[in-house]
């Protein structure tokens, strides 16, 4: 046996043995792939409930209110950082080099670079942030600016150092799902969103304004960021993993790294940059609260909030089924590429697709037909009247066009990256940002803030379209009836589904006057749904749904 095959089997292959609890076992491919895609999405779910919990809570405080867009404003940038890092990006870059790394020398080198780029990643982080807040205060002392940008400089400046802090935990997670240990770096986001509630539930006790909760806020959220970096390390330190006094020796791999990181960044980053874009034009163009009409900015007030909430809803089955299944297949394809064993990566790059397609087209065809009920069961209270819940609901709708895109190119990317390509996406990505702008400035003229989410969810379709077609280029044909053949199948089913939900909420229609009668509309809804999906994809044989339900299944 080889030392390539020793350090193989030393951690255990992903590709062929799954997880349970964490914990890699010999079980076959498929058992292991959706072992370890259950772990991740049930984490996943999780901790999009509790999000979702958070974002109510803070418009119980606040409603659709200018604080609430500063927050959300400021708190986007932490959270693109986290998005980018936490769910992809610094994973897609370091896991290929780890792996390398584990397979060529052994487990004990692959620590000595992950020790490596901890420490590096952490001095570069905190530097770019010093200067950043240089940057802010100048600007926050020195610029004339308007009370609400202000509290927007101000939330950002506090939330900053959230930034490194993150960065440094998705490193973390990288290392361990590298080594089939999926549960811990997915239940992180899990605890920020109980530390973010028991933030928000500290603050209702006191009474304070609500500019001072929006302050003490951001600094609770760099708080769970030590929290998030802490957690993981008893279960690091076990598989071997230490800071140590070498990490010098390492520049030129770290060099490396960054190189690898910069167009992986970009380029997994498009649909993050897509939705900042569209809250920083909804800050822009939306008019004050006291402003009346005429007036040049085509946005109602909220819009940004709004925005948010309706970014919130579409990463429930993204973040179940794009992020968790993107986290468990990448490990996997990238052993595939270092081995050269390229029809086993074609077909787990298939089995992925074919997944996405079973799935993601409900999950999107659910959220547009249900934007309306959705909102006004979750969100219609307090300070959010009748008007905010249709401006959420516009949201959801047009966000939700767009989530099998979305999650089938986080698939499509991984593949990409899997093989050492980084500037095919990354050029494809930067095409679509132009596309999105323009969009974007065009269609806020036409049909308000829901053309933002709309255009972002057409370039994400744009996106995953280009991605899909170039990448045989790379890795060779794909089964292209076959992925169209499911499709295609997905389709009908969602049409189907889809048509008998709307007459379940039409038969529902008069008992939701209150909110009893909205749920009870929603619940059934939502459970015909899902029964009638569920009997469409075995008469039309679409046996991924199963696939996800069965505890193990034997290799092919």
């Amino acid at each position: 046996m080889t030392d390539r095959d020793e350090s193989a089997e030393d951690v255990g292959q992903v590709s062929n043995l799954p997880v349970t609890n964490g914990q890699v076992e010999n079980l076959p491919h498929e058992a292991g792939l959706f072992s370890g895609l259950r772990i991740v999405s049930l984490c996943t779910l999780l901790s999009r409930v509790l999000g979702f919990i958070r974002e109510t809570a803070m418009l119980g405080l606040w409603g659709l209110s200018p604080v609430t867009d500063a927050f959300v404003g400021a708190f986007r940038i932490p959270n693109l950082a986290r998005a980018l890092f936490g769910e992809g990006a610094l994973s897609a870059a370091f896991t290929p080099l780890f792996v390398r790394e584990q397979e060529q020398h052994g487990r004990d080198a692959a620590m000595q670079l992950a020790s490596s780029v901890f420490v590096w990643l952490g001095l570069w982080l905190t530097a770019l942030v010093a200067v950043a807040e240089l940057a802010l205060a100048a600007t926050i002392w020195l610029a004339p600016l308007s009370a609400e940008l202000r509290l927007w400089l101000v939330l950002t400046a506090i939330m900053l150092p959230y930034l490194p802090l993150i960065c440094l935990t998705a490193q973390m997670g990288a290392v361990l799902n590298a080594l089939g240990r999926f549960a811990w770096p997915a239940l992180l986001p899990v605890l920020f969103n109980v530390s973010s509630l028991a933030a928000i539930w500290v603050l209702q006790r006191f009474d304070l304004t609500a500019k001072t909760q929006a302050h003490w806020l951001a600094g609770f959220v760099v708080l769970t960021g030590f929290l998030q970096l802490a957690a993981p390390w008893p279960q690091l330190i076990r598989l071997g993993f230490r800071p140590r006094g070498h990490w010098l020796a390492a520049r030129e791999r770290i060099h490396e790294l960054l190189r690898m990181m910069a167009p992986v960044v970009v380029g997994l980053s498009i649909t993050q940059v897509n939705t900042f874009c569209d809250t920083l034009i909804a800050l822009v163009m939306s008019r004050p609260v006291d402003v009346v009409m005429p007036d040049w900015r085509p946005l109602e007030f909220g819009t940004a909030s709004a925005l948010n909430i309706g970014q919130r809803l579409y990463q429930f089955p993204l973040g179940i089924l794009g992020v968790a299944l993107g986290t468990v297949i990448f490990p996997v394809l990238t052993r595939h590429a270092e081995r050269g064993d390229w029809q086993r990566l074609r077909d787990d790059l298939s089995l992925g697709l074919r997944l996405v397609f079973v799935v993601g087209m409900p999950a999107s065809a659910g959220l547009w037909l249900l934007a309306e009920p959705l909102a006004v069961v979750l969100f219609q209270r307090g300070h959010v009247t009748e008007a905010n819940a249709r401006q959420i609901a516009e949201m959801i709708a047009a966000y939700g066009l767009g989530v099998w895109a979305f999650c089938g190119l986080l698939i499509v990317q991984r593949g990409y990256y899997a093989i050492g390509d980084r500037m095919t996406p990354l050029k494809i990505g930067l095409f679509v940002v132009l596309v999105n702008l323009v969009l974007n400035f065009s269609l806020i003229f036409v049909i308000g803030g829901r053309g933002l989410a709309l255009s972002t969810s057409l370039c994400g379709i744009l996106q995953f379209g280009l991605c899909l077609l170039f990448i045989q280029g790379r890795v060779g044909r794909l089964p292209w009836w076959s992925l169209a053949s499911n499709a295609g199948r997905a389709f009908v089913g969602t049409a189907a589904m889809t048509a008998l939900a709307w007459w379940v909420l039409q038969q529902f229609s008069e008992q939701a006057v209150n909110s009893t009668g909205r749920l009870l509309q929603l619940g059934a809804t939502v459970l015909a749904a899902l029964v009638s999906y569920a009997v469409l994809t075995w008469i039309l044989r679409l046996d991924e749904f199963w696939m996800l339900l069965r505890r193990h299944r034997e290799e092919l």
